[in-house]
């Protein structure tokens, strides 16, 4: 039999809340048929609070123990609870990035910006500069 610790939805309409627990990795996710309920996951809970992830970790060893493979988001929380190791993360494609063209003109405005305000500089410190007054006639 292939055990697995995975969530079990409950909840309303737009409000979930689910169940972390051990089944039969044949049945539905909701099915009812579960082996043992473990925890509780509270998506409506803020990301810092106590009571967004709760589940009793000793159950969760024994149920590893004897075989029981943690579903993906069950391993994030066993991994956050420091139970085990993270996953490395996966590497991202390059399609949030801005094309070579793209860069080039933000390079190339950015460059056009940084001149204009280094010729206003040139320009307000050379009108700050005293005007030199006309040298006086010796006296002789």
């Amino acid at each position: 039999m292939a055990v697995v610790i995975r969530l079990a939805r409950h909840g309303a309409k737009k409000n979930p809340f689910y169940h972390i627990v051990v089944a039969d990795s044949r049945n539905a996710r909701d099915s009812g048929a579960i082996l043992e309920r473990i925890g509780s996951y509270d998506p409506m809970q803020p990301k810092d609070s106590g009571k967004r992830v709760m589940f009793d970790a000793d159950k969760a060893k024994a149920w590893m123990a004897r075989g029981a493979k943690p579903s993906d988001r069950v391993y994030k929380f066993l991994a956050n609870a420091g139970m085990l190791e993270k996953r490395a993360a996966p590497v991202q494609t390059k399609k949030n990035q801005p094309r070579e063209k793209t860069k080039k003109k933000i390079e190339d405005r950015n460059a056009k910006i940084a001149k204009a305000a280094e010729a206003a500089a040139a320009a307000k410190a050379e009108a700050e500069k005293p005007a030199e007054a006309p040298a006086e006639p010796a006296a002789e």
